[in-house]
């Protein structure tokens, strides 16, 4: 007698991770982080970023000079998609966010957790861009293996604490008007009449280096960046950009052809853009390592 077999369904996975939109996710990423957007405020008009307006508008924006700023997502956001994940049947949730000593969306990412029914971890990146999105791709990955809420938040602090992240801006205005860089520095950068090399170091934007034309700033990206990928055990990369597509690819093209290493291009998260403006490069060096978590 031939007994049926029943056909179950595949549990729901446990643990879920989530990330926001300065993250710079690829476009129809697979078995992603679940995405919260910023805002952007464009006058009195609001979008979500991602959402219902592209960097590359956003960029065109800045560039003529319209007054455009932006805002964390409120607490409330958070909640939400929360409670959609515990409906799908998540136990807890780990949520991975822009440097805290950049914007408050950490904060407002904890708030909801302390009122979430289920168990939610608030981790701050201490970075951004691919820095916080290779990251928040590993803890994910983490998490569909099965492992604890610990382990992936660890596994996204062990990611994170690995991320370069330089970018080259033509002017230090917009981080001095948004207050992401001091006023002695922005003047000094304008001042000297050069094209600053920042990075993020432990979660703040830093003046590293001055070059003194565009050209300039891309080669010693390129040269930055090698070193970091040769020191990595395992590394990944993202050029982003912000109103500068051509220049992004060239320059992602010669790393490539430097280190072999496979490059992602994708443009600045407009929450990012905003405040370093436009013709922006960066490169993101960041080492997956030994899956230990």
């Amino acid at each position: 007698m031939r007994t049926r077999r029943r056909h179950s369904r595949p549990a729901p996975q446990e643990v879920r991770v989530v990330t926001d939109s300065t993250a710079c996710l690829p476009s129809g990423l697979p078995g992603g982080p679940v995405v919260v957007p910023l805002r952007v405020l464009v006058g009195d008009e609001a979008y979500a970023e991602g959402e219902d307006i592209t960097p590359e508008r956003l960029a065109e924006l800045v560039s003529a000079g319209e007054l455009v700023t932006t805002s964390q997502p409120p607490p409330e956001a958070f909640a939400s998609v929360y409670r959609s994940l515990g409906e799908q049947g998540a136990r807890s949730v780990v949520s991975v966010h822009l440097s805290g000593a950049l914007s408050g969306t950490v904060g407002a990412a904890g708030t909801a957790a302390a009122r979430s029914p289920l168990q939610v971890r608030a981790v701050d990146s201490r970075t951004g861009a691919a820095g916080l999105g290779f990251a928040a791709r590993a803890a994910a990955e983490c998490a569909a293996a099965g492992a604890d809420a610990a382990h992936v938040a660890a596994r996204a602090i062990e990611v994170a604490g690995t991320a370069n992240a330089m970018f080259v801006v033509d002017t230090l205005e917009h981080l001095r008007r948004g207050g992401r860089l001091s006023g002695p520095a922005a003047a000094l950068g304008t001042v000297l009449g050069v094209k600053p090399i920042l990075r993020l170091s432990d979660g703040a934007v830093e003046l590293y280096q001055r070059v003194r034309t565009r050209a300039a700033g891309a080669e010693r990206l390129l040269e930055l960046a090698a070193g970091f990928v040769a020191q990595a055990q395992r590394p990944v990369v993202a050029v982003h950009h912000f109103g500068a597509h051509d220049r992004a690819l060239a320059l992602a093209g010669r790393l490539h052809t430097r280190t072999r290493a496979e490059v992602e291009v994708t443009p600045l998260s407009a929450v990012l853009g905003v405040h370093v403006g436009p013709g922006t490069l960066a490169v993101v060096v960041v080492d997956l390592g030994d899956h230990k978590h």
